[in-house]
């Protein structure tokens, strides 16, 4: 009987999820070269080729096919061992975008303290950029941010359509610029409303920059400006406007969830957070 090494079964499975030896090396932390080497100890261990590669394709064998599962869970149990010899409680690192906060979020976070009462839940607030930065530098475990990141494997929450709201009592004249308030230029929604402008003939001018949602909101509820929420994040005291002014339409996103190649502990949390959005229908 042959024993398999954990750090090289997490490599095959890091190589098969970005099908690119370059970006999983880089994840990892170490050369193209050296990754190479470790899946050709494990092919060899195993006695069958795990993973075709080309000039221009990397992907799983047929034997590759059969193995992948069976090396997660592998990978599952080990860290789930190792977990178990600590005394302090398991602590979920999740990090969510500032603008996708709504009621399915809150129902989440209650979900996941009833179902996995052994949790302890840290959730951090940010830009997606940002969250996507703190994945990869393994600072938090999993995120939801709004769009989708080809360079990662990432599991499609729900899609959701972007609307342009302002409160009752805002006035727009239409000879003067229509006041636009927005996040910072960082933020992907800050993007889909400026491109969607720009693309537009209308006249605008960015009167407020919120530093957080919280910001945007208040600015716009105090009818100094209009601003983009999703249908499902919308504030129940503001109006969508987008026939109203005839404003330019916006692009249906989409919520995906990535979670750390670091950490496969939270398959269960992770589970919990997948089934919380489904059923979630806010493309109508």
């Amino acid at each position: 009987m042959f024993v398999l090494d954990i750090q090289t079964v997490k490599a095959f499975i890091l190589i098969s999820e970005l099908k690119n030896f370059t970006k999983a090396a880089e994840k990892l932390g170490t050369t193209q070269a050296t990754l190479s080497v470790k899946l050709k100890r494990l092919e060899d261990r195993l006695g069958q080729r795990l993973i075709e590669r080309t000039p221009r394709q990397v992907k799983l064998s047929a034997q590759g096919e059969q193995f992948i599962q069976s090396a997660r869970h592998f990978v599952e149990a080990h860290d789930k061992a190792i977990l178990n010899l600590s005394e302090t409680k398991q602590k979920l690192r999740l990090g969510i975008a500032c603008h996708i906060m709504g009621a399915d979020i809150t129902r989440l976070l209650y979900t996941l303290s009833v179902k996995h009462s052994d949790l302890s839940l840290e959730v951090s607030l940010d830009t997606s950029e940002a969250l996507k930065n703190s994945l990869n530098d393994g600072l938090l475990d999993a995120i939801i941010i709004r769009g989708e990141d080809k360079g990662y494997a990432g599991t499609f929450l729900c899609a959701e359509r972007m609307g342009w709201y302002a409160s009752n009592h805002f006035k727009y004249d239409v000879d003067s610029p229509l006041p636009i308030a927005n996040l910072s230029p960082h933020c992907g929604v800050h993007n889909y409303a400026e491109e969607a402008l720009h693309n537009s003939s209308i006249k605008w001018k960015e009167t407020f920059i919120g530093g957080g949602v919280a910001a945007v909101s208040a600015a716009i509820s105090a009818g100094i400006a209009i601003g983009v929420y999703s249908e499902r994040t919308a504030p129940p005291n503001l109006v969508n406007v987008d026939n109203v002014f005839d404003l330019p339409p916006l692009p249906v996103t989409c919520l995906t969830l990535y979670v750390s190649d670091r950490n496969r502990i939270f398959s269960n949390e992770i589970k919990t957070i997948e089934d919380n959005f489904l059923g979630v229908e806010t493309d109508n």
